[in-house]
């Protein structure tokens, strides 16, 4: 049976977020400090790391258990 338009709900911006937020983490290039570097943040946007190395900052959303996201 093909589900209809009547039986979908879409996610709001937010709740999508909220799926992946224990499971997915956005690395992006973001000074500190003045310094060059990468900010690590859940799906929500909420900021949780940042460090002077892309693969440091990948290596620690592995270690957390979280898939590592790419953001330009």
């Amino acid at each position: 049976m093909e589900p209809t338009s009547q039986h979908r709900h879409p996610l709001s911006k937010r709740d999508f977020a909220l799926l992946a937020l224990d499971h997915v983490a956005y690395v992006k290039p973001e000074p500190h400090d003045g310094r060059a570097g990468y900010a690590i943040h859940a799906a929500d946007g909420t900021p949780i790391g940042w460090s002077e190395e892309r693969e440091i900052a990948f290596a620690a959303v592995v270690q957390h258990e979280m898939e590592p996201v790419s953001v330009h």
